[in-house]
């Protein structure tokens, strides 16, 4: 149990807790102590030297000595002197050795002006170079289109590694050393293999790893226009900060949120941004005189009237939502069509899924964790997700929580949690308990206890197994066979034995069966006053905000079409051809009188559509996303207001105007969409209790979103005018798009970016927390919409599931997901283009042989009405009778996975 000591700084008390280590607890203070190789997520391994300190060992002691900080223990009487001339001149040698062989290219270091190097020069006060001999040089690697590489301005400090290989599991990337050459890089060039390389770029302190896709449209960090926003590439709901400049998205970076993401995000989020900037893009209305006719653009009254004859009258309309469209979206095109004319534009089988996933989250006994409550788990069970493809920062999450028990019992030996090296040297290859029960190998096995690669049947009935080990009140599972019984009694008897068990789970596998037996094993483990951690997995950024609104799946909205009950439909930012057959769809678009689609995305649905509305994405809108864990988030534009491509409620009020509908005077601003959404749906009052309004200011200003070092305003224009241009206004936010606004620290959900005098670079973050790796100060963005468990008994799920039943020449086909691929956003990103894998299906080798294919060979996929060719991939860890689908991969197709389907070989194409 940390208590609290008191200390002395430089002649000043301080009350601070003990335990932690010096560095941590004066940065907390707020004093400039530099550091290079500490990092809050990663603990501290003494390696760089730059933290020095002067110690005492008690007031009569006046010579002290010099000690790391980030190695020093905080307990109570402890002396220290940061301003002590030894410890600064200490410092500044160390710096000074540092900068022996660093080059002198800040100007055109992709780091120049956000270097934590910089800011420690300058802070130690070295501003003389006295080596006059040649620098030691290095050859630079390729590694791949996410991440360049400059190792000539490395410092040794370690951070790399440690956060790649350590921290993140990767094992492509090392150091290499001889006598006083230290190399950081992969053994030979080559793309990273972590789905987190990109964290490199904000971990190192220099300019050795950098944003390969920043460098191609670079602007200096402080000219960038900024924005607190969420990520849209699954439905975790990392936070991050957008940054704009002349009308491109420039980047993404990592925004923190102590409950959610911490310090890091995953590669699809960092570098799937570019879809944003796509010169495709539907930037204009474009309207179909027929259905055979080609889309014309249109403009002003000709948007009206082409709008008229479809919104007007008696015309029947139904709605089409989408889980990667905001809330206030998909309640604003709710509340025009009603109700009862709502679809919420997922499949049926997802749709049905994600109620019930709900459902399990709203009224069970299990608590909906966050990130960080995931990290803090002690055992682990996962039944049928892939999770470094789904949901890659929880994989990440998980990876950190398989060290718990190695760490508590290193803390017991005297070893404190911040100690990195010492916790590693004595934890060795000591892991906490983590099964992973899913049909195939994942990147995550190799933390498991035990890895269990069945069928999804196999899965589930392992799941109700496990729930009547730890309550036998719980259904028995007849028939399983000696070895999974023998599985679900170790797995139980982790469970039980753990302080933090956490049960993880989604509807990516697309069987019900497996959602309810994590249901039923993390009920098994709640106790009034103790729930266990269940946490579930959704598809897209918004599908837990999406499944909070009433509406219907996808197949009722074309039944209704097929039965004449439509004559317009508004499909919001949804392709449906990546949520139902193309057969469905074609006939849907070919009897519905209208077609009205809102995107900003050029898809088949766009194609099709009769009136194509262009809409902003997440950079040029607000909006409110809901993540798994049922924490509403909102995230701000970066880019300024563009009548051309408004936000989508923007439309639907345009075109509520149209159809004579008397909400959208009501509608204004985005404050008066988000406050009839609360009214009309109680369950998202939090939201407006949480977070700010448009009308919130600081001591009279709004939150700025350019830095104060923000330039080059006026030579924005100087071809037009010379003369500074008005900034653009933003009505919807609390937020300015100009470098004036109030000097005090935002609120944390409104920050757009992280400076503080002295501190230029990202590790300024660490100021805005009331400790580094704590929380933000005031509180951490986003507000929970899901209540917390309550005592009652909940009636365990009794579905049993039937053995899956192989027919002769058929397989069972299971969806497979990829972290670049399965998205549809970051797919359109170039960068993560260059990561997409070929259309593919998998099998076992044994299976592979039986149908005469080898690795690599075309073979034709035939399962539920969808043909596609593939290349076939073997891997031995899947069932034999069970082939795996990728999901979302162009040329794939849709398929409502698991089905039953056809693998034959495909003749090879004739040598020309």
């Amino acid at each position: 149990m940390e208590g609290m000591s008191h200390i002395s700084i430089d002649g000043k008390l301080f009350e601070v807790r003990t335990g932690r280590n010096l560095l941590e607890t004066c940065l907390a203070l707020g004093f400039n102590l530099p550091y290079f190789c500490y990092h809050p997520a990663m603990g501290a391994v003494g390696a760089c030297r730059q933290c020095a300190v002067k110690k005492f060992r008690d007031p009569n002691d006046l010579k002290g000595r010099i000690i790391m900080s980030c190695m020093e223990a905080v307990s109570n009487g402890l002396i220290i002197s940061i301003e002590d001339p030894e410890a600064k001149a200490f410092r500044a040698s160390i710096i000074e050795g540092l900068m022996l062989n660093h080059p002198h290219d800040c100007p055109v270091c992709d780091e120049g002006g956000e270097c934590h190097l910089q800011d420690m020069t300058v802070m130690t006060g070295h501003n003389y170079r006295r080596n006059e001999f040649p620098k030691r040089t290095y050859k630079n690697q390729y590694l791949g289109p996410f991440i360049s590489h400059e190792m000539n301005r490395c410092i040794q400090c370690y951070r790399c590694v440690r956060f790649y290989k350590d921290y993140a599991g990767g094992k492509d990337l090392n150091v290499f050393s001889a006598h006083d050459h230290v190399y950081f890089g992969r053994q030979e060039d080559g793309i990273l293999e972590s789905e987190f390389s990109g964290n490199l770029a904000e971990v190192c302190p220099t300019g050795v790893f950098t944003d390969k896709t920043h460098k191609q449209h670079f602007t200096r960090k402080w000219d960038l226009t900024n924005a607190p926003s969420v990520c849209t590439h699954c439905s975790v709901g990392c936070n991050i900060l957008a940054g704009e400049r002349y009308g491109t998205l420039r980047r993404i970076m990592t925004r923190y949120n102590g409950e959610v993401n911490g310090y890091f995000i995953c590669d699809r989020g960092r570098f799937g941004y570019e879809f944003v900037n796509d010169k495709k893009r539907p930037r204009h209305v474009l309207v179909r005189s027929s259905k055979d006719a080609e889309p014309v653009a249109v403009q002003g009254d000709g948007i009206v009237s082409a709008l008229l004859p479809a919104l007007s009258g008696n015309g029947r309309i139904l709605g089409i939502g989408s889980p990667r469209a905001p809330l206030e979206a998909n309640f604003a095109l709710s509340a025009m069509v009603g109700r009862e004319n709502f679809f919420h534009g997922v499949s049926k089988n997802e749709y049905l899924l994600t109620r019930s996933a709900l459902q399990i989250m709203q009224q069970g006994l299990a608590h909906s964790p966050s990130l960080k409550e995931i990290e803090k788990a002690d055992a682990v069970l996962i039944l049928g997700e892939d999770l470094t493809n789904t949901a890659p920062m929880v994989a990440l999450a998980v990876r950190q929580a398989s060290r718990n028990v190695p760490i508590e019992k290193a803390v017991r030996s005297g070893i404190p949690r911040w100690h990195d090296a010492a916790q590693r040297d004595i934890a060795q290859d000591e892991k906490s308990p983590v099964f992973i029960v899913v049909p195939f190998q994942t990147k995550l096995d190799d933390v498991a206890e035990l890895a269990i690669h069945v069928s999804p049947s196999d899965i589930a009935r392992l799941g109700f197994a496990v729930a009547h080990c730890i309550d036998p009140e719980m259904p028995e599972v007849p028939g399983l066979s000696a070895e999974l019984q023998e599985h679900a009694l170790r797995i139980g008897d982790a469970l039980k034995a753990a302080k933090n068990p956490l049960i993880i789970s989604g509807i990516h596998s697309g069987s019900e069966a497996i959602l309810r037996a994590a249901a039923d094993a993390a009920w098994s483990l709640s106790k009034p006053g103790r729930p266990c951690f269940l946490s579930l997995l959704f598809p897209e950024c918004n599908s837990v905000g999406l499944g909070m609104l009433e509406g219907g799946d996808i197949d009722e909205a074309f039944a209704r079409i097929a039965g004449g009950n439509a004559d317009t439909m508004i499909i919001l930012e949804n392709d449906l051809y990546r949520r139902a057959g193309k057969d469905a769809v074609d006939q849907a678009f070919a009897t519905c009188k209208n077609v009205i689609v809102l995107d900003h995305l050029v898809n088949e649905t766009t194609l099709k559509a009769d009136i194509l509305l262009p809409v902003g994405t997440f950079a040029e809108s607000e909006g409110t996303l809901v993540n798994n864990e049922g924490r509403a988030q909102r995230f701000y534009r970066v880019f300024p207001y563009d009548e051309a491509i408004p936000e989508s409620w923007r439309r639907i009020m345009d075109m509520m105007m149209i159809a004579g509908k008397a909400m959208w005077e009501k509608w204004l601003t985005f404050d008066d969409v988000a406050a009839s959404m609360i009214v009309a749906n109680p369950g998202f009052e939090p939201i407006g209790r949480n977070i700010p309004t448009a009308g919130f200011r600081m001591f009279e200003n709004k939150i700025n979103r350019d830095t104060i070092r923000f330039s080059g305003r006026t030579a924005n224009t100087a071809g037009e005018d010379v003369s500074e241009p008005k900034r653009p206004a933003d009505p919807d936010s609390p937020l300015a798009f100009s470098m004036e606004g109030s000097a005090e620290v935002p609120p944390s959900s409104l920050v757009p970016y992280y400076w503080v005098p002295g501190w230029n670079s990202y590790q300024a973050m660490n100021f805005y927390l009331n400790e580094p790796g704590g929380h933000l100060r005031g509180g951490d963005p986003g507000v929970r919409l899901i209540p917390e468990p309550g005592g009652h008994k909940v009636p365990a799920f009794r579905v049993e599931p039937d053995a899956d039943m192989i027919k002769t020449g058929t397989r069972l086909i299971i969806p497979v997901h990829r972290i670049f691929g399965s998205e549809e956003l970051s797919s359109r990103a170039p960068a993560v283009g260059e990561r997409l894998s070929q259309p593919f299906v998998l099998v076992n080798s044994m299976d592979a042989a039986s149908m005469g294919v080898a690795e690599n060979e075309t073979v034709k996929l035939s399962v539920s009405g969808v043909s596609v060719e593939a290349i076939l991939k073997t891997d031995d860890s899947i069932p034999g009778g069970i082939a795996g689908m990728p999901i979302g991969l162009p040329g794939m197709g849709f398929v409502d996975l698991p089905g039953y389907g056809e693998i034959t070989k495909q003749a090879k194409p004739a040598t020309p």
